[in-house]
């Protein structure tokens, strides 16, 4: 049994729409794709290049799993993954596992739900927290104070 995502719903214009209600045809494409119809040619999408740009960022980190999945099948995910993203080898060994784990579930729900802003946030969340631990965020011992400090109210 294949499972498959329901068929795109998008909101229709005209292409007549467009010249004669740009403003409003504008509006509406900021907040979904449109597609734009046409008596003399194939069907356009009207979307922004912030949507666009995400979109192939999504087209990338999918290229970049596929290509994890394909690599020596005796690694764990984790391991393949440091070929893609090399950053997360400053990850703890645990964390490593967590991020494998975690990015491909949450790519598969973006991907069935056609909603990539999740997995382009879990990712760069991921690399911040990498970018951190680089930096030396984290590393340096706690100071606990033993005793309260009392600040004034502001």
């Amino acid at each position: 049994m294949t499972l498959t995502a329901p068929p795109r719903a998008r909101r229709t214009v005209q292409s007549s729409d467009l010249s004669r209600h740009a403003r409003a045809v504008f509006a509406a494409a900021e907040q979904e794709p449109l597609e734009v119809t046409r008596r003399d040619g194939k069907p356009l999408v009207l979307t922004t290049k912030e949507r666009s740009d995400e979109d192939d960022a999504v087209l990338e980190i999918a290229a970049q799993l596929i290509a994890a999945v394909t690599l020596d099948e005796h690694l764990p995910m984790h391991e393949r993954l440091v070929v893609p993203y090399p950053w997360i080898a400053m990850l703890s060994r645990d964390d490593q596992k967590r991020f494998a784990r975690e990015i491909v579930e949450v790519a598969r729900g973006s991907f069935s739900l056609r909603q990539p802003r999740r997995l382009l946030l879990e990712l760069q969340a991921w690399r911040n927290s990498a970018e951190a631990i680089a930096a030396g965020w984290g590393s340096a011992e706690q100071e606990v104070l033993s005793d309260p400090v009392v600040v004034e109210k502001p």
